[in-house]
């Protein structure tokens, strides 16, 4: 029993960067969504992600071969040889990906002090929020995997590698086409778990102000941090590429969120409304304001 709770203990205190992100996505997730919704979202989503990393480990599918270090599974917690905080972080990097693709589709609405986007049901549930937020998350990884591939030169440690040395800074290409089929896999579930009657008393919009950018401010958190790191280990040249890669669609996702800010049509607003009459947006208008 003593041996489990330093198990238990080590799985947070060894990875605290991780479990502060997963913190920050329950915060997030459940006013969004309801805390049904986020815990189901959870579980499966960690089935789904330690399923593919074991498939991967012991058939190369769907990342293609690699292995995992076992240097720590004495001081926190491993699943049949996959990490646990590796799988977990899969669940805060798809729904912030998800969330991120959310308020890219969604029209914008601002007022004084708060900010909302006018999700509906049938945007929640689209295709295209589906594949861009997968493509969202895959980016993401183009930016973490080869920071975390040298772990050994920072805080993370040498937790893994590849069988052979891949093209992008050691990663192999089918490590990236791996995380879109998994991201597919699992912003498909959250959309599947949202579309469940479970509570619709907390199944629509919190009314914190602003929520609707904290699923974005959430992805950016992720991405900053690693290219920090990349640029800590000094991997300068590294950390260069994922910002280009980055800097473009950045600038184009704000230019066009300032030209969707109060351009909705009542058709649009009508069908918010409709679907969460207890959002920010429904309470302003009872207020008349």
């Amino acid at each position: 029993m003593p041996h489990f709770f330093e198990i238990a203990i080590g799985t947070f205190t060894l990875r605290p960067y991780v479990f502060a992100f997963f913190v920050a996505f329950l915060l997030v997730c459940v006013p969004h969504v309801g805390w049904r919704r986020t815990l189901i979202f959870t579980a499966t989503g960690y089935l789904i992600a330690f399923s593919s990393e074991w498939l991967s480990i012991n058939t190369g599918f769907p990342y293609g071969w690699y292995y995992y270090i076992d240097t720590t599974s004495s001081r926190e917690l491993w699943v049949a040889g996959v990490p646990f905080f590796d799988s977990i972080s899969y669940v805060f990097l798809s729904y912030c990906s998800y969330a991120t693709a959310l308020f890219i589709f969604s029209p914008l609405k601002a007022w004084r002090w708060n900010f909302a986007a006018l999700e509906t049901r049938r945007i929640r549930r689209s295709f295209s929020v589906l594949l861009l937020g997968a493509l969202l998350q895959t980016c993401l990884d183009v930016v973490i995997d080869p920071v975390a591939l040298q772990g050994k030169r920072w805080f993370l440690g040498q937790i893994y590698g590849y069988r052979e040395q891949g093209l992008h800074f050691g990663v192999p290409l089918s490590n990236y086409a791996g995380w879109f089929l998994t991201s597919i896999c699992l912003i498909a579930a959250f959309q599947i778990i949202d579309a469940k009657r479970l509570d619709e008393n907390s199944a629509g919009l919190t009314r914190i102000p602003f929520h609707s950018l904290l699923g974005p401010l959430l992805y950016s958190s992720v991405l900053i941090f690693n290219i920090v790191m990349t640029f800590f280990i000094g991997e300068h040249f590294m950390a260069l590429c994922g910002i280009l890669m980055y800097l473009l669609p950045v600038v184009m996702v704000v230019l066009l969120a300032l030209k969707r800010v109060n351009s909705f049509t009542k058709d649009q607003l009508g069908e918010h409304l409709r679907d969460y009459p207890w959002s920010a947006a429904a309470r302003l208008l009872k207020l008349g304001k």
